[in-house]
């Protein structure tokens, strides 16, 4: 029974954590949520503003954005293994002080999922 149960939440949790942002999200309106991140943000490869530049982001290991000085925690998730994908940046994204205790990201997040799809198709056409 609780094999049969375990088996049922697994699957439930990712049909969930699936959904959304393969191919959802509109770039135009990504962008303009962008407006919140480029007060901090680049996506110029290698230029840094009070965070790191996001050229190149998905597929990097948090922490690990080359002459950027990164807080204690974002190095310690990167080294137990957070890479950003569309997943864990949205997930970030949403709560980030939450989802990395002791970053140094001051943003308290985005609130609506259709902010984060939007600014996902963003990131992945604007960070390659």
């Amino acid at each position: 029974m609780k094999k049969t149960l375990s088996l049922t939440a697994t699957i439930a949790i990712l049909a969930v954590s699936s959904i959304g942002y393969a191919n959802a999200g509109d770039v135009a309106k990504g962008k303009k949520v962008f407006n919140k991140c480029k007060a901090c943000h680049t996506l110029i490869s290698g230029k840094h503003r009070i965070g790191p530049s996001l050229a190149g982001v998905f597929g990097r290991t948090a922490g690990s954005a080359k002459k950027y000085k990164f807080s204690k925690a974002m190095e310690k998730a990167g080294a137990g293994g957070l890479v950003w994908d569309e997943k864990t940046m949205a997930a970030y994204l949403m709560k980030p002080r939450k989802y990395i205790k002791g970053t140094k990201m001051t943003f308290a997040g985005l609130k609506k999922p259709v902010q984060i799809e939007n600014l996902m198709a963003f990131l992945k056409e604007a960070t390659k």
